[in-house]
């Protein structure tokens, strides 16, 4: 997806147009950071970016609302430590874009958006600092509804819902603070579809897995495909995490520079974004590559390589999106059962993308992101 190029980067790909390009309005200025943020949200199709800062609590937080064409964007309060608050913003811009797609791709009747605030390094009264942010998403009117991510829990959700009823993910909701089961479901879902589509079979027994990354969703993985009778290899920096595998699922193990090139049925990276390119795609045994890491291709040009090379490619912002289904589900139906049901359907989804990349000789790729985009589009 575009999102993997940074602010910078898109400023400086647009200054490095011939200076006659019409985008070049003046030629000896000289871009400040505050220009490459705007030229980065136009790139990826914003929307609206809102801001909130309040001394008393400490409070700095943006909300960046990607598109509102399917409904109500819908994306996580994120609290983490920033070096810097364009990185903030940055961060906002590009994880709203990617809610967007997810929420599309799935059906959802919401656009994507995303909370970023920015942690002090002290925050005096906690239930002040979050009823204050529960003030802002009030402020945008239904606009943004908020949910967990990294650095928030369902207890902050309850203190920000004092404040405003755009918030799911609450105590009382029964959505849980680890969203890495659901995630893992629906990468399961896709590893059984390719695995169908590309050997006809319909159960995951003797499929060879090899998982890049032991944590979270990558452990949570290899329980999912480890009980329908998968044979797994793991690599990992974490020790633990590794030998976590090993005791529970009596994987291989392999070190992290050698599993792109073991004989596997399945890549799953789990990890790292852009870990898929030319060295490591040239690598590949494996002829599916379906994980739940973010932003898996370090160019789009990679999906076509790897359909080129025969390799099904399963994208990850279908399937990595279990967690966001869950939440919105919840928010929308209050039904445990259908978000669950919901997350199991992206098996149709990439089949039917599968298919269609095969009739079309296009990549997966390629096709899944003009689903999205054709999503996106204002209704006639």
């Amino acid at each position: 997806m575009i999102a993997t190029k940074g602010a910078r980067a898109v400023v400086d790909s647009i200054s490095d147009c011939p200076r006659d390009s019409k985008r070049i309005a003046h030629p000896h200025v000289r871009y400040t950071v505050a220009d490459s943020l705007m030229r980065y949200a136009e790139f990826l199709g914003y929307g609206d970016i809102h801001t909130k800062i309040d001394e008393k609590t400490g409070l700095k937080a943006f909300v960046a609302i990607h598109n509102l064409n399917r409904g109500p964007a819908i994306g996580g309060c994120r609290m983490v430590t920033y070096q810097t608050i364009d990185k903030a913003m940055e961060d906002a811009l590009r994880l709203g874009y990617m809610m967007s797609y997810k929420a599309a791709i799935n059906n959802l009747p919401h656009g994507g958006a995303k909370a970023v605030l920015i942690k002090p390094k002290v925050i005096k009264d906690r239930e002040a600092y979050f009823e204050k942010f529960g003030d802002f998403v009030n402020e945008l009117g239904g606009r943004y509804i908020t949910a967990v991510d990294s650095g928030t829990s369902p207890l902050e959700m309850d203190i920000i819902a004092r404040r405003t009823p755009f918030v799911t993910c609450t105590t009382k909701s029964g959505a849980d603070s680890d969203p890495s089961p659901l995630t893992a479901l629906g990468v399961r879902r896709a590893i059984e579809a390719a695995v169908k589509f590309k050997f006809g079979r319909d159960s995951l027994e003797g499929t060879h897995i090899a998982i890049q990354g032991a944590g979270h969703v990558g452990y949570c993985l290899a329980k999912e495909v480890f009980a329908l009778g998968a044979e797994i290899t793991v690599s990992d920096v974490n020790l633990k995490a590794i030998q976590r595998c090993v005791d529970e699922f009596g994987a291989k193990v392999c070190p992290p520079d050698e599993i792109y090139s073991i004989a596997a049925d399945v890549f799953a990276p789990c990890a790292l974004g852009a870990v898929l390119n030319l060295n490591t795609i040239k690598q590949l045994k494996a002829t599916i590559v379906a994980g739940s890491a973010n932003n898996q291709l370090s160019h789009h040009h990679y999906g076509t390589l790897m359909h080129e090379r025969g390799i099904l490619y399963a994208p990850d912002f279908l399937i990595n999106a279990g967690g966001l289904i869950h939440v919105a589900v919840l928010y929308d139906h209050g039904d445990m059962n259908k978000s669950l049901e919901q997350i199991r359907n992206i098996y149709h989804t990439a089949y039917d993308i599968y298919e269609r990349s095969m009739r079309e000789n296009r990549s997966t790729s390629e096709i899944a992101e003009k689903i999205a985009k054709e999503k996106l589009k204002p209704s006639a």
